[in-house]
């Protein structure tokens, strides 16, 4: 069962990557002057992905948990 937990720990890490990669990039639009509806764009588009990261993290920790509790 450890492996359940390095694959769960690979799978939040992934999520987190994908968390970090929105902020920046939402922060980055932000800096760089748009206007309101181009910003909105920026971070309609990024929702999606945000969500999804959210959830892959969150279940990599499930996965963890769940390794550990096993083991």
């Amino acid at each position: 069962m450890e492996a359940l937990v390095y694959v769960g720990v690979l799978i939040s890490a992934l999520g987190l990557c994908g968390l970090l990669w929105s902020i920046l990039r939402v922060w980055k639009a932000r800096r760089a002057g748009l206007d309101d509806d181009a910003l909105r764009a920026v971070v309609r588009k990024m929702v999606p992905i945000n969500m999804a990261a959210l959830l892959g993290s969150v279940l990599g920790l499930m996965v963890v948990i769940l390794g550990i509790s096993l083991s």
